[in-house]
């Protein structure tokens, strides 16, 4: 797939998960095959008011790349300020969350509520098109509710304002992540619109990926949840899709190592204390299917310090014959 001038290899990248996909998460992600991964959700006014924490999520690192740099806000202005400021980190292309349904954005006025104002939409898009000389994609969610089912509306709009491509989360902001992604919404945006279409919601799977291809019509996919935990899911699409070939998962020891990878470079660029509250929620993702995982997910939220992942993956290991 091509945004702008940007040719992506594999099928499939990795979506924006603030608090989730971080720089050792995206990194990882990569490095098993993610076509491009997209920063954690980025406030456009705190990059404005120079937020350091604003700051920090902009920054870009070459085993992230290709990367782009996801912003919100309501304010076309100070969208392509942000924009702007984004740039200093050379970021592949810069992505505007429409969909974000948290209350804290979606309540001020920005991610999924401009599903409710198309017109707002197009005006931030047109502004940060205007702004910088890379891409500019935009990311929606099907509407606000059932009521107001507005993606291809939105989509058309952001295309006419110069929006390079158009993922589409397959549920309204009132479903959340609930119920099932409805695939029908996707292969109407695509449909609507001739820049490429990624399509997002409920891909667990190198399957799940293929179905969201055939049945949508899409031009690339996006992986979320499904990688927490499992990174090699993009390898695993990759073959699939590419050499119809079914990679299985690693053996639980490969699982482990790349647990301790995970944390190891959250250790090294958040510092221990940080990491390791953080490592709670990365390592009890590694827990599902394994036998004891309930009481493996208690150990994971007792995490303290390095050691302690240590003790967990050979406690993983013995408990499940390896």
């Amino acid at each position: 797939m091509k945004i702008g001038n940007i040719e992506f290899e594999g099928f499939a990248a990795l979506a924006p998960m603030a608090g989730v996909a971080d720089r050792a998460m995206r990194e990882l992600c990569m490095a098993h095959g993610a076509a491009f991964c997209v920063s954690e959700l980025i406030s456009a006014k705190g990059v404005s008011l120079s937020d350091r924490k604003s700051e920090e999520l902009l920054e870009v690192h070459e085993k992230e790349r290709p990367k782009g740099i996801q912003l919100f806000g309501y304010e076309p202005e100070i969208m392509a300020t942000a924009a702007q400021k984004a740039m200093e980190n050379a970021p592949n292309f810069i992505d505007i969350n429409m969909g974000c349904p948290a209350p804290k954005v979606a309540g001020n006025g920005g991610g999924s509520a401009l599903m409710r104002d198309p017109k707002l939409a197009a005006e931030i898009t047109a502004a940060c098109v205007k702004a910088v000389p890379v891409p500019v994609t935009v990311k929606i969610r099907s509407g606000w509710d059932h009521e107001n089912i507005t993606a291809v509306e939105v989509a058309k709009r952001c295309e006419g304002a110069g929006a390079a491509a158009i993922t589409v989360h397959g549920r309204t902001r009132a479903q959340m992540y609930a119920p099932p992604v409805d695939l029908d919404i996707i292969r109407k945006v695509k449909e609507a619109v001739s820049v490429p279409v990624i399509g997002n919601g409920d891909i667990t799977s190198a399957a799940a990926a293929e179905r969201m291809y055939l049945e949508t019509g899409c031009d690339f996919v996006m992986v979320g949840r499904a990688a927490m935990g499992a990174p090699w899911i993009f390898s695993q699409i990759n073959a699939y899709l590419g050499h119809e070939r079914v990679l299985p998962d690693p053996p639980l020891s490969v699982k482990m190592r790349t647990m301790i990878e995970q944390i190891e470079l959250m250790r090294r660029y958040k510092g221990e204390r940080v990491a390791m509250l953080e490592a709670r929620k990365h390592t009890a993702n590694y827990m599902r299917g394994l036998k004891g995982a309930a009481d493996l997910r208690r150990q994971c939220a007792e995490i303290s310090s390095f050691d302690d992942v240590l003790v967990l993956a050979k406690r993983c290991m013995a408990e499940n014959g390896e």
